[in-house]
């Protein structure tokens, strides 16, 4: 389906494999939660603790799932789909498609002679690409990136502005990395001696598999001997930092502000909250969940998710917040007990 300026209930009911409550024919021309939904919006509904919004949706038709449906409040006209979020990875394409990007080099770039550039890349103002560098087919080089000696990158790769790859770095095919993010930076790697940090060379690789997705301003250091890997279908948020020789395993996903220290290795479908922080050397397993701000200093096993700091069993660290929250009562009725006891051995 092409993409267009305006959809119809129906037209994009078809496009979802929805249905319509309400009339089909109402246009809608851009996308809104429900408390923000101005005429042309169509609302989205997706959780019942944002129904309360209902009342004030100003949205021409709400987007729903099946099971609030029948919410009486906000807007009569309905697109009704199992998974709203699911209906929008359609929807959104069709109103706001990507921008085409347009081949070539613009000639304020600055392009080794020994680079492989094909004619299907767009290299934008003042890009660098040094000796050696290799991209594939339809590579879109935002203004002011630089990309370091030896470098390969694969087909069909995004880097927005500003974004720096480092020397015999590897990024795949299908790879988007947001403004300002570094790969293969030099990891934090010294050894002291006669109490002066002497540094170790960083001479190990850097790896962005397939169809990851990188935030702004994240650091993925290189190895310092062997390889930091990022696994395909990997998504890491903003301002992420990966220490040398990490490995995450595909298809993870790492929330805004999380650190990992080095040589820690995660199996497959990781997922850690924002600020989470993992000391180094660890091993996570495969489908391991981390809370937001948790502090993890042992191994995680496969499908276990924690929390806190230290991280420990989810469940177990809600019960001790519960029972800490319960502290002060406990103190007071010591104090009542102690008081007591003073004035039982005064008589």
């Amino acid at each position: 389906m092409r993409a267009a300026d305006c959809l119809t209930l129906e037209r994009a009911a078809d496009a979802v494999g929805g249905r319509v409550l309400g009339d089909g024919d109402v246009v809608f021309r851009r996308f809104a939660p429900v408390h923000d939904a101005g005429p042309e919006a169509l609302a989205l509904l997706a959780d019942r603790r944002y129904a309360g919004d209902l009342e004030d949706c100003g949205g021409c038709a709400l987007l729903v799932s099946e099971e609030l449906c029948d919410l009486e409040a906000g807007p009569p006209d309905r697109l009704v789909v199992p998974d709203p979020y699911a209906a929008l990875l359609v929807l959104v394409p069709l109103l706001h498609p990507e921008p085409s990007v347009v081949p070539g080099v613009h000639p304020a770039a600055t392009i080794h002679d020994s680079a492989s550039i094909p004619v299907s890349a767009a290299i934008a103002p003042h890009a660098v690409i040094a000796a050696g560098v290799v991209l594939g087919e339809n590579v879109s080089i935002g203004a002011n990136c630089v990309i370091e000696r030896g470098t390969s990158i694969g087909a069909d790769t995004v880097l927005f502005p500003n974004v720096t790859v480092y020397a015999d770095s590897v990024v795949g095919k299908r790879v988007v990395v947001h403004a300002g993010t570094r790969i293969g930076v030099d990891g934090f790697g010294y050894v002291t001696e006669a109490g002066n940090h002497r540094k170790l060379p960083q001479v190990g690789g850097c790896v962005i598999e397939d169809d990851v997705e990188i935030g702004a301003n994240c650091t993925i250091d290189r190895g310092s001997i062997g390889r930091t890997v990022i696994g395909a279908g990997s998504k890491l948020d903003n301002l992420v930092h990966i220490g040398h020789n990490v490995q995450i395993g595909p298809r993870s996903i790492l929330v805004a502000q999380v650190g990992v220290a080095g040589s820690t290795r995660t199996g497959e479908g990781v997922a850690m909250g924002g600020q989470a922080g993992l000391v180094g050397h660890l091993r996570i397993g495969a489908g391991a969940r981390i809370g937001a701000q948790a502090g993890v200093i042992g191994d995680v096993a496969p499908g276990e998710t924690v929390s806190g700091y230290p991280a420990r069993d989810h469940r177990s660290y809600l019960k001790a917040m519960a029972l800490l929250m319960r502290l002060p009562e406990v103190m007071q009725r010591v104090d009542r007990l102690e008081r007591r006891a003073v004035e039982r051995d005064a008589r």
